[in-house]
């Protein structure tokens, strides 16, 4: 028989030999492998992301007498699983032990020690060096330099580090040292940086990164596609995020999430709504981080339906225990007017989070209940949650808007002196909006002069409004020279200041200082108001007799005014700006926004219906007034959100108790 036969047969040649039992034939045919390496089972915990168990196996090798080799040989997969663990102190001693074995030198290891720091954001010494304490990217950054041979995940590793930590001219410039090297930017790099022209709105650079893409053909990858839907939504160029969505062959659940997220961040809530029911036809099933992105599109009046539906799919999909989802719901709901049901969702919760209780301190806050805002703090300071600089500015703002101003003191100086949080810009306003509200002009004028933050025109502008309201024209005209001074441009106190001349019979400076903004090109914004009725929105302009509704509204509101006369309501014309006689200016006041849209809301659905309006701007003093007498002859809760808060009326009585 040839050798090439017997390769490929199993006859062996025969050979003298004594019998043996079965048995004993069964035992040596047997064949029992030998147990896995230590670093073989340690790179498949790591891998299969079982990463404690990775850690505990390597403890174990360290403490056996397993070769040496295999040190070296587990290092990338121990470093793997303490940066997604998050050890930084057993990193920083394996980095020690790398240094000490020679594993240091290894690519895969200079790697994984790469990413370590990235992932870190603690400190480190360097080990086995003097003991020089430096951040985590600096610990990565001297990995890095000092590695005798890298390859595209080195500098990948790097350049998504620093752009995860802000530090984007850095990456970019690592980017181009990459290319300088002969390194080729992969799909991972791409959108790796991306994200950071997302971050700045810079879509010229996007659009070049995109260029590139489609020139070295990872266009088509899914991550790379998903940062460039990122990226043009981020500039609000939805449209080319469209684009960029229909030209992938494949589309993975992150690529669909990522369109919702765009037009949903974009205010496009028709469409996101659309791309959302797309996903569901093409048998995409939501997750979580879908409905968290989706329902704080839904956070105004006139989307309450859309948010409702949203919501009926978060119960049938059982994502209704998930707390972001739980958060943005809380959120949506207070955005909406929809004070109560946004508790019953927050009293549901089994352990809110910081998230959580903000916003639903937020929410009372913005609608009236502001004792309500406050007793919530105090429940959270008693339990976990830990208040941040947004909680602080939900808890100001319900002082803000009920008068409370030694209980805001309270809170705006407990943020430093409890808390270790420096009040920011917004907290100063915010503190500056309460004692304006409150009548204390000249303390609110004090504080803002002695801000440590140098003061915007907005918070200046807190005042002008509080100027406006306690009738303090000469400290206004003051306020208003601050905001002209540092926004030459800004409409607001021309607008304001022009107004208070007119209402304190100061007609031709008011006329001179309209004319000053007309030779500008200043133009004020309209007020107008909406509604959503029967699934359609209404928008009501002052004094527009557009709507086909028209006569059918003011034969209502006459009828109102009737009612309101025999009940004793005098109409209040302290705001209608104009040198015209006292029955015009009382005609004039029937043509505001808010009482158009109101009155129709209320002839066009039926009775007991809740109304909700918005506005975009402050309610008036006057309408405020009616739409408590309305809402008590109608038997209707009226639902008013203005530029400020929101106003509950029913049975003659409002929810800001006439303070806002």
């Amino acid at each position: 028989m040839n050798r090439e036969l017997r390769r490929h047969s199993y006859i062996r040649p025969p050979r003298l030999r004594s019998p043996r039992p079965a048995v004993m034939s069964i035992a040596v045919a047997t064949y029992t492998p030998p147990p896995p390496s230590w670093s073989h089972q340690i790179r498949v915990a790591a891998a299969q992301g079982h990463f404690r168990n990775a850690i505990s196996l390597f403890l174990q090798m360290r403490a056996s007498v397993a070769p040496r080799s295999s040190v070296p040989a587990s290092l990338p997969s121990a470093l793997k699983s303490c940066a997604a663990l998050g050890l930084s102190a057993f990193g920083a001693s394996l980095h020690a032990l790398a240094i000490r074995s020679g594993a240091f030198t290894h690519r895969l290891t200079a790697n994984a020690l790469i990413n370590l720091y990235c992932k870190s954001r603690g400190l480190y010494h360097s080990p086995g060096r003097e003991a020089i304490s430096s951040g985590a990217l600096e610990g990565a950054r001297k990995v890095f330099d000092e590695m005798l041979e890298r390859d595209v995940v080195s500098w990948n590793t790097l350049v998504l580090g620093l752009a995860e930590q802000g530090r984007h001219q850095e990456a970019l410039s690592l980017v181009r040292k990459m290319c300088n090297d002969g390194f080729r930017p992969d799909s991972f790099t791409l959108s790796s940086v991306l994200p950071i022209f997302a971050e700045n709105a810079n879509v010229k650079r996007g659009m070049e990164v995109h260029g590139f893409a489609i020139r070295n053909g990872s266009h088509n990858d899914v991550s790379v596609g998903s940062s460039l839907i990122d990226m043009y939504a981020n500039c609000t160029r939805t449209d080319y995020s469209v684009k960029v969505f229909e030209s992938l062959p494949v589309r993975d659940p992150i690529l669909w999430n990522s369109m919702v997220a765009g037009f949903a961040q974009n205010g496009s809530v028709e469409e996101a709504l659309g791309i959302f029911r797309r996903m569901l036809c093409a048998g995409v099933r939501p997750v979580p981080v879908t409905f968290s992105s989706l329902i704080p599109a839904f956070g105004n009046s006139a989307s309450l339906r859309f948010g409702r539906q949203l919501h009926a799919y978060v119960i049938h999909a059982g994502f209704e225990g998930d707390m972001f989802i739980s958060s943005s719901l809380i959120d949506m709901y207070c955005k909406c007017g929809e004070i109560s049901i946004a508790r019953r969702i927050f009293d549901r919760m089994a352990s809110p989070d910081i998230v959580s209780w903000t916003a639903m301190i937020m929410g009372y806050a913005l609608h009236g209940p502001a004792r309500e805002a406050l007793m919530l703090f105090e429940r959270m300071e008693l339990g976990n949650a830990k208040p941040n600089h947004v909680t602080f500015l939900a808890v100001l703002t319900a002082c803000s808007h009920a008068g409370l101003v030694d209980k805001g003191w309270k809170y705006f100086n407990a943020m430093s002196d409890h808390y270790g949080i420096v009040p920011a810009l917004e907290h100063c306003a915010a503190l500056a909006d309460l004692l304006g509200r409150a009548g204390e002009l000249d303390e609110a004028y004090n504080f803002i002069s002695k801000m440590q933050i140098k003061p915007t025109a907005s918070v200046w502008s807190t005042l002008l409004r509080a100027c406006r309201v306690h009738k303090n024209t000469m400290l206004a005209e003051e306020v208003a020279k601050k905001i002209m001074d540092l926004e030459p441009r800004s409409i607001g106190p021309h607008v304001a200041l022009s107004n208070m001349y007119s209402a304190s019979g100061r007609w031709n400076e008011a006329a001179h200082l309209r004319k000053s903004m007309r030779n500008k090109g200043m133009k004020k914004d309209p007020a107008c108001s909406w509604i959503e009725v029967k699934n359609k929105l209404h928008v009501f302009v002052a004094h527009d007799r557009s709507h086909p509704w028209y006569d059918r509204i003011v034969n209502a509101l006459n009828v109102f005014s009737e009612q309101m006369a025999h009940q004793g309501h005098v109409p209040n014309t302290e705001d209608i700006l104009q040198d015209i006689e006292e029955e015009q200016k009382t005609y004039a006041l029937c043509g505001h926004s808010e009482k158009l849209a109101i009155v129709f809301g209320i002839i066009s659905t039926p009775p007991g219906t809740t109304i909700r309006v918005m506005k975009n701007l402050r309610v008036c003093i006057d309408c405020h007034t009616v739409t408590k007498f309305i809402s008590k002859l109608a038997e209707r809760e009226i639902v008013v959100r203005d530029a400020s808060r929101f106003h509950h009326f029913k049975d003659g009585n409002c929810s800001c108790g006439d303070f806002w």
